[in-house]
């Protein structure tokens, strides 16, 4: 038995399906952010007053390199899903909606990636 009214079937919407997997993605990026933070920092304090050698040697070991990968790939998409929240929310029309949110999936790419690519120029010593 179907609830849906004709419109609806015929355009195919209903229910989205997608609002609980969204907030839960956006506390599970969020609860991978606190110890990854934690040690990021950890390690830029243990850096304090060394010089230029030192941290990119450091940052280009394998589990310093690990924790600002992860931090950079965490924190971008946590970024995402939250930018998007905000859009959703506050943006009116659909079509600015879209757009904001597909701008805003580019940019966390391209940052993020630059980022990435980063990290990995300290790992490989390009």
């Amino acid at each position: 038995m179907k609830y849906r009214n004709a419109l609806a079937r015929a355009r195919g919407l209903g229910s989205a399906k997608d609002g609980t997997e969204h907030w839960l993605r956006q506390r599970m990026t969020a609860l991978a952010l606190i110890p990854l933070v934690l040690l990021f920092v950890a390690c830029m304090v243990s850096l304090t007053g060394a010089d230029r050698s030192t941290v990119i040697a450091t940052l280009g070991r394998p589990v310093p390199a690990g924790i600002t990968l992860l931090l950079i790939f965490a924190g971008f998409w946590h970024l995402k899903l939250g930018g998007q929240v905000i859009i959703e929310d506050y943006v009116h029309g659909e079509r600015w909606k879209f757009i904001g949110v597909v701008l805003l999936t580019f940019a966390c790419i391209a940052v993020g990636l630059a980022a990435a690519l980063s990290v990995l120029r300290f790992v490989f010593g390009a």
